[in-house]
């Protein structure tokens, strides 16, 4: 999930209004400023802020799409779309997870912000629901949940069983993304 938004302030001073507006993106932040006067030719600053708030709508737009297309994927598990991503030897994480586990829930951000990052635009993450998946369970001898193993291709190269250090979950990650 990205986290981007636009923040919009307003801020009377003795020549009129300034609105500010702030697109805030972990990696792209942009500020823009507003001046609004009263008086003649108020109408038509007013026509130019409204256009300035849509070229920031705009850039707001343009860092989604740009931050998508360098982040990572995180998606339910597909046999399908393993089979094919392990036959290119591309990496996957496969984080198994239940919705009661406090632990699965504190490793879930950590996960989220690092998949975020363009280091980790090729690994894929396929979640697995603990409670319904057993068979996967069994094919990958997973006991418990909060597992997170990774993938080279078809090759497992390391797990980690309820960890939610970030530290600890990058290096987990790194053994895979190079």
């Amino acid at each position: 999930m990205i986290e981007s938004r636009i923040i919009v302030k307003d801020a009377t001073e003795k020549t009129g209004c300034v609105t500010i507006a702030e697109l805030v993106n972990a990696d792209y932040p942009v500020r823009t400023m507003v001046r609004q006067e009263d008086g003649r030719g108020a109408q038509l600053k007013k026509k130019g802020s409204v256009m300035k708030l849509f070229k920031i709508a705009a850039l707001f737009l343009l860092s989604i799409s740009t931050h998508a297309a360098l982040a990572g994927e995180i998606k339910p598990y597909s046999q399908a779309e393993f089979n094919k991503l392990a036959a290119e030897g591309k990496p996957i994480l496969l984080d198994f997870r239940a919705d009661w586990c406090a632990t699965c829930a504190a490793q879930a951000p950590v996960i989220r912000e690092l998949m975020a990052q363009s280091k980790y635009k090729d690994l894929t993450t396929f979640t697995i629901d603990f409670d319904t998946e057993t068979a996967l369970l069994k094919a990958y001898n997973v006991r418990l949940q909060s597992t997170l193993i990774v993938f080279t291709g078809k090759q497992e190269e390391d797990r980690s069983v309820g960890d939610t250090k970030r530290e600890a979950i990058e290096l987990l990650l790194n053994k895979v993304v190079h």
